[in-house]
């Protein structure tokens, strides 16, 4: 893992000595949000711009996830694969705030991609976690507490939770932004299977966009969550968590920006004596935009570097058009 923080570390600044200055139309941070199975309900945020926009666009993420491990009290035994398909809609109400919708629809499997992992973790010499002791792409979600079932996850697809978020603008001037959002989330998703929490989850977060350049804009975003309880098969209350992150666009011309941005939120559920859960989740991602007119397309490739609270991966597609 520190091989591939490195890697991606050299290759963004490379990228960005090579920079051009021509002016760009900047999008935004990467569309990344985390798919950790166990907190993917509790109102996961995206980083944003802080500038207001009417788009649609749709987003495929592909993750894969190993945490099996068990404490006095608590079982989270999970090897999986989940593809999202996010649908996202923005309206801008010119001089008064951007509303959103945002409807996931997520499937749980056993994946295909044990064999690429085992071969990747063996020849760069990473832990593999103890995932080569389980059958090769093999479906398992559960998670217990005092023994007693939380949550049992089939493979099959299903409806997520249901966004509803709002968009101020406080300044916006050539080379600064500034804007404050909340959203709600709705529990539309089936809770004992995992693709929701059963409980409504809110949000708050202050959002800046700084121009370094004609050829460089930074993003930064700070926000908390109050995640409502999982209402599974029994109750868990989950911690209200704060997050922040900063991204780098960078212009490389001809309609072809590099992104690189890193994301951390807090611990979610209680505390159960699992490094895995109980630790803070950092999110490292290095991803490609291309923008031509209304549309742009975005590739990203995301890296959990404190092996906590988020996937091994994230692969993320996405398309979105200006309306």
């Amino acid at each position: 893992m520190e091989n591939n923080l490195k890697f991606i570390s050299v290759l963004s600044v490379v990228f960005l000595v090579l920079l051009s200055s021509i002016a760009f139309p900047f999008e935004g941070p990467l569309q990344i949000k985390n798919q950790y199975p166990i907190t993917l309900h509790a109102n996961q945020p995206y980083l944003e711009s802080a500038a207001t926009e009417s788009s649609f666009s749709a987003g495929l993420s592909h993750s894969s996830t190993y945490t099996v491990q068990n404490s006095a009290s608590w079982s989270f035994n999970m090897d999986m694969e989940i593809t999202e398909l996010n649908l996202r809609y923005k309206r801008d109400i010119k001089d008064l705030f951007e509303i959103g919708l945002e409807v996931p629809v997520l499937y749980f499997g056993g994946g295909f991609m044990d064999g690429f992992l085992e071969s990747y973790h063996s020849t760069f010499g990473f832990s593999d976690y103890g995932r080569s002791n389980r059958p090769e792409n093999e479906f398992l979600y559960e998670v217990r507490r005092d023994n007693a079932l939380v949550v049992r996850g089939e493979t099959g697809t299903g409806l997520g939770d249901v966004r509803l978020t709002l968009k101020k603008s406080l300044m916006s001037s050539g080379d600064f932004g500034l804007s404050v959002k909340g959203d709600i989330e709705l529990p539309t998703g089936d809770a004992k299977a995992g693709y929701g929490n059963g409980s409504v989850d809110a949000g708050i977060s202050v959002l800046m966009n700084y121009y370094i350049c004609q050829g460089i804009a930074t993003y930064w975003n700070i926000g908390a969550v109050s995640p409502g309880d999982v209402r599974g098969y029994q109750k868990v209350e989950l911690k209200d968590f704060v997050y922040g992150g900063m991204a780098v666009e960078a212009d490389l011309g001809k309609g072809f920006s590099l992104l690189t941005q890193l994301q951390v939120q807090s611990r979610i559920y209680p505390e159960t004596d699992l490094l895995a859960v109980d630790r803070a989740a950092y999110l490292l991602s290095l991803g490609g935009r291309y923008h031509s007119g209304k549309n742009s397309f975005e590739l990203s490739l995301a890296e959990d570097i404190n092996t906590a609270g988020a996937p091994d991966f994230i692969l993320n597609l996405s398309y979105k058009i200006k309306i």
